[in-house]
């Protein structure tokens, strides 16, 4: 959600600007800004639209070395141009662009309305401008400060001041900040993505730091003016990953990709001849990860489904209790937080702001947290105790898919170094460990064809609706292709438990609410057949996905069939078509794939 992007140095600011926010149209957004310091002031150009939009709207010549610019996503306020960023004082001296939500500023905007101030927003973020500019502080620096105080709420900021030319002011608190060092040269972002083509030298900002950056270097202090002294680190983000490398969308290449990145979370984590896994980052020695007598996951949207998935391996192969919640929630119900449970906050980005709240609860009762992450120096990576990089490589798409494969590879390395310090027996863990090995090549046979979900896709955009159905381990499965399919597609989807069928959701089968249907082949697979008799007996389109050895036969439906692993691990593969049919509907409908409506790929507001 929401891009920042800053310059300061000898260059032209806004080319670096207009490229920065390019690399952040992924967030999602719907207005985009920028405003440039020159010789003659403030340069603000600001419109609906995608970035593109804003790049024809600038100036032949626009000048000036230091500059900010920002992709909106709106919260307060419509996508208007008046509300886009940055936001600027009466005067037109300071700029401000802003990452979160200001909790107190109906109160904030109320107050300068009653002082003379005319505000010309809907937004929170323009009072921000208006109390620096009136703040009687003797540096730019300590003005910033003296408005973070006054405001509440969560906060990224950068701000610039035609009184002070040369620098760019930056403050962090709940959202995530990033400099990018650079050869006389200083850059800002929210996203690492934006500064790769420029630098890999980075430092990344506490919440309650601030830094002042100008084109000599940055300084970076606490709020009572101390220095904290942060050193440059180097991030491992080329180019090229972030490129479409002749796919049409990002979401169908990092489809693909996922053998790849299935082999690379595996890679040196696997220990054949004991049957267990190697996860050295968790920081437990083998007594304190058999003290933990509970597991729980927390996690939002296709995490949390990784979650589950998760929560349901560990208690196959470690017998310990674990189930999955959503952080968003968890975090304001006052959980109770047990000294014997391990708790675990997965997170794509390591940037979600409702489960990097949740860790901050969870530590500050004294829980130990691990992270499943994929960005590597990010929040919640940072915060965490412990943890397991999924090693995804960067995904741009808003919808997660090899992210998710490699979160649930993750959480079955997880399952099987935590059995095996229980009662998992070495042959079980060989089992298993066997099994991870062969899922890379097991995805690329499932990816080799994907005729059937193209035809799959096209039934189900023609229904009022859409049901996706399973059972134990293959309800995960279903909930993230519900949400696949509505996140891209806009196509209604719901998941449900197959059992829950006759408790209320079969009141609504007839002959235009399709049902895709996961049935693996398990112990429950009659049970699962005999549900999906009941909606062809009510005219119902259906679709399974299911394994070989499954006979489906007598059911003459579209059947996407997926190789069969250990029973474990199988809701893995099972995934992989959800996708596939997901993206088809998406394609066949004509929109934006990798940039659907209303959605951003980095939660980083509430």
């Amino acid at each position: 959600m929401c891009g920042i992007v800053g310059y300061v140095g000898s260059e032209a600011a806004s080319p670096f600007l207009i490229e920065g926010l390019s690399r952040l149209e992924y967030r999602g957004y719907d207005s985009a800004g920028i405003a440039v310091l020159g010789k003659r002031g403030t340069s603000r150009i600001r419109t609906v639209g995608r970035v593109r939009d804003l790049e024809a709207a600038l100036p032949k010549r626009l000048t000036g070395s230091v500059g900010i610019g920002h992709t909106r996503w709106a919260t307060h306020g419509p996508a208007v141009e008046h509300n886009a960023h940055p936001h600027a004082s009466e005067d037109g001296r300071i700029s401000v662009v802003h990452n979160g939500i200001i909790d107190n500023a109906p109160a904030l905007r109320a107050q300068l309305e009653a002082e003379g101030v005319t505000l010309s927003s809907d937004t929170d973020t323009e009072v921000i401008a208006h109390l620096i500019a009136r703040s009687d502080a003797p540096t730019l620096e300590d003005a910033v400060v003296e408005t973070t105080e006054r405001i509440s709420g969560t906060y990224a900021l950068a701000v610039t001041d035609e009184d002070n030319p040369d620098r760019i002011v930056v403050a962090r608190l709940g959202s995530p900040l990033i400099l990018g060092v650079g050869d006389g040269e200083m850059f800002v972002s929210s996203d690492a993505s934006a500064l790769v083509r420029h630098t890999t030298s980075v430092v990344h900002l506490e919440d309650g730091e601030l830094a002042s950056v100008s084109a000599k270097g940055f300084r970076t202090f606490t709020k009572d003016s101390t220095d904290t002294g942060r050193t440059p680190e180097e991030i491992g983000v080329d180019v090229e990953s972030l490129e479409l490398g002749g796919y049409e969308h990002y979401m169908r290449k990092e489809i693909s990709e996922q053998p790849d990145v299935a082999t690379a979370v595996l890679r040196g984590r696997l220990d054949e001849r004991f049957g267990t896994t190697r996860l050295g980052g968790l920081n437990l020695t083998p007594r304190e990860l058999r003290s933990f007598r509970r597991i729980k996951i927390l996690g939002c949207g296709s995490a949390y489904y990784a979650g589950q998935m998760g929560a349901q391996m560990i208690e196959d192969l470690a017998r310990i209790p674990a189930d999955a919640e959503p952080a968003s929630e968890f975090r304001y119900r006052n959980a109770i937080i047990e000294p014997d449970t391990l708790y675990v906050a997965v997170s794509q980005s390591g940037e979600t702001a409702d489960t990097a709240f949740a860790v901050q609860e969870v530590q500050r009762k004294g829980g130990y947290v691990l992270g499943v992450v994929n960005v590597v120096g990010s929040t919640i990576a940072r915060a965490v105790d412990g943890g397991v990089y999924i090693h995804a490589g960067p995904e741009v798409s808003v919808a997660s898919t090899k992210a998710l494969t490699n979160m649930a590879l993750a959480f079955a390395m997880l399952a099987v170094q935590l059995g095996r310090v229980h009662d998992l027996s070495v042959a079980d863990g060989q089992r298993i460990v066997a099994g991870l090995k062969r899922i890379p090549e097991q995805i690329e046979q499932i990816l080799s064809d994907e005729s059937a979900a193209k035809g799959v896709a096209a039934a189900l955009i023609e229904g009022t609706g859409a049901f996706y159905i399973g059972r134990t381990r293959g309800f995960p499965v279903a909930r993230e292709g519900a949400q696949k399919l509505k996140e891209i597609s806009y196509v209604h989807a719901e998941a449900y438990q197959t059992s829950e069928l006759k408790h209320g959701p079969l009141a609504l089968i007839d002959e235009k609410m399709p049902t895709v249907a996961v049935i693996p082949d398990d112990e429950l697979a009659e049970r699962n057949l005999a549900a999906a008799e009941q909606i062809l007996a009510r005219s119902g389109p259906l679709t399974l996905i299911t394994h070989p050895g499954v006979d489906t036969s007598s059911l003459k439906v579209p059947t996407i069939v997926v190789p069969k692993n250990e029973p474990e691990l199988d809701p893995i593969l099972l995934t992989i078509p959800t996708q596939l049919i997901a993206y088809q509907a998406a394609v066949l409908l004509g929109h934006d794939v990798d940039k659907p409506r209303n959605l951003a790929k980095s939660v980083t507001v509430e």
